[in-house]
């Protein structure tokens, strides 16, 4: 049996009203985004309007196909020195799974991990404090993806989940913005427009929760999960591993409980599931507490990125 341990947890804030989201579009092989006639999405869709300028550890015994070691922070202490004159301006591939982009872990184990994003916006700042405290009562390691809007609304809720031994912190972008070097969209929302842009988008937000931490992020989801090559690569050189799903575990926290339920049902080896923690009154929660102990009862065990490589 793994050992995890974590603080208790402390008051929360007040819930705020969840986001708006789109239609659902699937990338082709192409690089070219085309509708798909499922509804939802794998991340909040705040429309352009809501688009604001940006103003655990784990006590095991190592295995053979575990990174060791298990980590989920990068340590720099500066702005990595990347150059946006040294990017094109323009790319040939946009969507979900671009090339650069992580959607699963790369081993053979019963593991996934469950990814929640926190969006951010004047209708996306809301805390799931029920998931939360369930992903806490039952010890359920996570991976918390914030935007730094959703930061700026809830100081002391991060500061807290920050502290949580059991979650891994990860960045979800400044503006939540699609990323991109030359303003391409997603969503209704406009993505960065340039290399400069896209390398804003990442720090900004990189060096808000370095700032309240200590601690850097090591993984990076833009806001609606698009992306072209050229700004994955800026991730990259900037340290950050840009990280999808195989799982659209509550499509934008537009999922009833049951489709939620079902979704996570669908996980493999290696899988990593995109949910949603900003949305308290979405089917989001009550899924996640069905799906756990049926995920645990077929052999499955809960990891936080960075506990296995990832393909």
């Amino acid at each position: 049996m793994r050992r995890r341990r974590f603080l208790a947890a402390s008051a929360a804030l007040v819930p705020v009203a969840g986001c708006a989201v789109a239609d659902r579009v699937r990338p082709s092989s192409s690089g070219t985004s085309t509708p798909a006639p499922e509804r939802g999405r794998g991340d909040d869709a705040a429309w352009p309007s809501d688009v604001e300028p940006s103003p655990t550890v784990v006590v095991e015994e190592p295995t053979a196909d575990v990174m060791e070691p298990t980590v989920d922070i990068a340590e720099p202490t500066t702005r990595p020195s990347v150059d946006p004159a040294g990017y094109p301006a323009a790319a040939g591939e946009w969507g979900e799974n671009v090339t650069g982009v992580k959607t699963r872990m790369a081993t053979d184990r019963r593991a996934v991990a469950l990814t929640f994003d926190a969006c951010g916006g004047s209708s996306g700042s809301g805390y799931d404090e029920a998931l939360i405290e369930f992903l806490l009562t039952e010890e359920v390691p996570a991976t918390l993806f914030f935007n730094q809007r959703w930061i700026d609304a809830n100081e002391r809720t991060f500061d807290r989940l920050a502290q949580e031994e059991l979650f891994g912190i990860a960045n979800h972008g400044t503006a939540h913005r699609p990323l991109s070097v030359e303003g391409k969209s997603a969503y209704g929302i406009t993505g960065t427009d340039s290399p400069a842009s896209a390398i804003d988008e990442v720090m900004t937000c990189q060096e808000a929760i370095r700032r309240r931490t200590g601690r850097s992020p090591a993984f990076f989801r833009s806001g609606t999960a698009y992306y072209d090559e050229v700004a994955v690569r800026i991730a990259n050189d900037l340290g950050l591993e840009v990280v999808n799903y195989d799982v659209l575990g509550d499509a934008g926290a537009t999922f009833t409980s049951t489709q939620v339920a079902e979704a996570l049902g669908t996980a493999r080896a290696g899988s990593i599931a995109l949910l949603h923690m900003n949305h308290p009154g979405s089917g989001t929660a009550r899924g996640v507490m069905a799906a756990v102990p049926e995920l645990r009862a077929r052999g499955f065990e809960f990891v936080r990125l960075g506990e296995y490589p990832l393909a």
